[in-house]
């Protein structure tokens, strides 16, 4: 028996909570997982999994061999990753998920880059405004911003994320400009559906400013609150990625520059350190060089 396949099978097996779906991801047959398993259990001298008709779960056997499995795959990952040579190009597709928004405005143009370097590689982008399942959507690689993720996630940060209080000159003009951020009551604030829905949490000026904020309108995607903004329909918490250049032409402008929100990290996510194909590594590598702590939309706006 190869005892490290066998390994791998059952711990895609419990991770993926069937024999047909660690299957399909081994590009094996699920007869073939049940052998493995039974393979697995004559060598530990213990059930694993209780398989009944409808579900799988670990034995006590099972739950107390999982995180050793995994460690022994991680081990085995490591080592392999360790002997790769410098040299290897990556290869193959990365399939990844990110949202609409920075997809749009970055994404797509650093697939592009990322691609024309590696011509054996190619690249599918699902854009989503909203977490997926990785395992179930097939997903090598996710792109999320976030404050702070679970715990229990993968992750390794890439870039930071910073967001700003911005409006037309022309609403503006018509409105007033916000002197403190109490001020943000009295305007009709484009909130998103996911970030600031009704608070916004200002840092400024030596203080944590928290303000109750409504509008009519909201969204759960922030070019359709750029979008809305830009047609001079109020103030909006946006992203400095989307909106750096219409900042810097002078088209939006910034609301409350001494007060901004907590900045959000921008992480790569991905389902397991286990067998990380190179491209997935690579990309991550590509990603965190082209982005940085200071990306260049920030680096614009100095």
């Amino acid at each position: 028996m190869d005892r490290f396949t066998a390994i791998n099978v059952f711990v895609q097996v419990a991770e993926r909570g069937s024999l047909t779906a660690a299957a399909d991801a081994l590009s094996m047959s699920r007869a073939m997982v049940s052998r493995y398993l039974a393979e697995l259990e004559d060598w530990l001298g213990a059930r694993v999994l209780h398989r009944t008709t409808r579900r799988i779960s670990l034995t006590p056997a099972g739950e107390a061999a999982l995180a050793r499995c995994r460690s022994i795959l991680e081990l085995g990952e490591d080592l392999r990753a360790a002997l790769v040579d410098p040299g290897d190009a990556p290869h193959g597709q990365i399939r990844i998920t990110c949202s609409t928004s920075f997809g749009l405005s970055h994404m797509a143009a650093a697939v592009a880059d990322y691609v024309a370097r590696y011509p054996g590689t190619a690249v599918d982008m699902l854009l989503i405004d909203r977490a997926v399942n990785l395992v179930e959507q097939r997903i090598d690689l996710a792109i999320r911003i976030s404050g702070e993720l679970d715990p229990g996630l993968i992750a390794r940060r890439l870039s930071l994320c910073r967001s700003l209080l911005c409006a037309t000159p022309a609403y503006l003009r018509t409105h007033g400009l916000p002197q403190r951020p109490e001020d943000l009551a009295a305007h009709n604030c484009l909130t998103h559906h996911y970030v600031g829905r009704s608070l916004w949490r200002l840092h400024g000026e030596g203080r944590i400013a928290t303000v109750a904020v409504s509008g009519n309108l909201s969204a759960n995607e922030a070019t359709a609150l750029m979008q809305a903004v830009r047609a001079d329909a109020g103030i909006a918490m946006l992203p400095t990625y989307l909106v750096a250049p219409r900042i810097v032409s002078g088209e939006l402008a910034v609301v409350l520059p001494a007060y901004a929100p907590e900045p959000m990290g921008i992480y790569g996510v991905y389902a397991s350190r286990r067998q990380m194909p190179l491209i997935v590594r690579s990309f991550l590598d590509f990603l965190a060089a082209r982005f940085g702590e200071t990306p260049q939309w920030d680096r614009d706006l100095a």
